[in-house]
């Protein structure tokens, strides 16, 4: 095998090449994720039919954010030993067998196996791989390109549920989940095939440094918030679960609580793609705010925000003003998960970076699943969603708490200026 020039490498990052590579980077996830959005439009339609509860009807949500963080785990691991583009055409298998074996589930157990599938295999090979993939091709702008790669997911999120909706009022739940196996598998194995360029080798990272490469920190990657590194991440990956457990609550339940309230699932569907279609521009306006500012006190913000969002909920039930904080929530919550993987590189050390990040990666999916079945087991509890979301502003007070706790510790004597790990 040919080992690549290091001159010839450093010309690719922050190249053409690499903006073209973002590109189909972004379809890829776009493509990939779509299951975790059109599962919360199906919710209604399969606790119908299959006879459940909420929180029974969103447990297969909960078992695919749960096998998507474990998942992340492994297809980053084989990104690592076989190249990305071999791992993409394993989860474009995934996805078109996970859609439709849902489709052809005859019980909520084996809808929600099949969702494992779609997250295991299918959405982790287009998640975390590609974030630590993006990285590698970039060095100036690597927040706001992490940031781009990550707004697939919401374009996911903005695209697919009204599709969705639309299939399952005309068609039903079960050939609209045959038809988005079939689109979204074939589509990612056809992408695959320009992502089987390797990445510039580390080595040849740029060593010149400007301001979006700076940092301000008193402590060596070796002592990351002066902690144990092992400490520092778990306080990372605790602060992802509350994160997201508080997020998880408007996502995972909006199109159920607008059913709840009289005005029709295709309503809450497209409050759901507003509220998505606005994390698209919180995310790359975050990842800009991250090249300026670094990324705790970017999570710092986005956590603020998020909680402000969350409280806004609690007063309204008025349809016009469901809309117009579904679209706030978006805006403030957008960015705060691509923050941790910004994070990570700014305080660990590099060659550490990127299990680390498969690691707090893992804990917000773990925490989007929490919360989506918790929400739906106090919703089973108290027969409103209103203790639900005040459920989620308490585990955003935690989030908001290790965030400060962690900004402080930077604040601290001797700060010094270090290169961007």
């Amino acid at each position: 095998m040919a080992v690549p020039h290091p001159a010839s490498d450093a010309r690719l990052i922050d190249s053409r090449t690499a903006a073209w590579r973002l590109l189909v980077v972004v379809l890829l996830v776009t493509l990939g994720n779509s299951a975790m959005y059109v599962v919360s439009v199906v919710l209604p339609a399969v606790q119908a039919e299959f006879g459940i509860g909420r929180a029974g009807a969103s447990l297969p949500y909960t078992l695919m954010m749960v096998c998507l963080g474990i998942g992340g785990l492994w297809t980053g691991l084989w990104a690592d030993r076989w190249g990305i583009a071999r791992v993409l055409w394993l989860g474009s298998a995934a996805v078109g067998a996970g859609y439709v074996l849902a489709a052809l589930s005859g019980n909520v157990w084996l809808f929600g196996l099949a969702h494992g599938l779609l997250g295991l295999l299918g959405g982790a090979a287009t998640f975390a791989p590609l974030m630590a993939d993006t990285g590698l091709w970039w060095h100036r702008r690597r927040g706001i390109a992490m940031a781009i790669c990550a707004s697939g997911n919401y374009i996911a999120g903005t695209l697919w549920p009204p599709l969705a909706q639309w299939g399952i009022t005309h068609y039903g739940w079960r050939p609209t989940y045959v038809v988005l196996g079939l689109v979204c598998g074939t589509g990612m194995a056809l992408l695959a095939l320009a992502m089987r360029r390797p990445p510039p080798a580390l080595s040849a990272h740029p060593t010149s440094q400007g301001a979006a490469a700076a940092r301000v920190t008193p402590w060596p990657p070796e002592r990351p918030f002066g902690l144990a590194p092992a400490q520092a991440q778990w306080l990372l990956c605790v602060a992802g679960v509350a994160c997201c457990v508080a997020m998880s609550m408007p996502q995972v339940h909006i199109v159920a609580y607008c059913t709840d309230l009289g005005y029709g699932a295709a309503r809450g569907a497209e409050m759901l793609s507003l509220m998505l279609a606005s994390g698209i521009v919180s995310r790359l306006v975050s990842g800009w705010i991250c090249d300026h500012i670094g990324g705790i006190r970017t999570l710092l913000l986005g956590s603020a925000l998020q909680g402000v969002a969350l409280l806004m909920f609690l007063p309204v039930d008025g349809l016009v003003p469901l809309y117009v904080v579904s679209a706030l929530f978006g805006l403030f919550q957008g960015g705060i998960v691509p923050s941790y993987a910004i994070i990570v590189r700014e305080h660990f050390a590099p060659r550490e970076a990127g299990a680390r990040t498969g690691a707090v990666i893992m804990a917000t999916l773990l925490g989007m699943a929490l919360g989506g079945w918790m929400s739906g087991w106090v919703f089973d509890l108290t027969g409103s969603y209103r203790a639900a979301f005040i459920n989620g502003i308490g585990w955003n007070l935690l989030n908001l708490a290790i965030a400060s706790w962690l900004l402080w510790r930077t604040r601290g004597p001797g700060l010094r200026l270090a290169a961007l790990r």
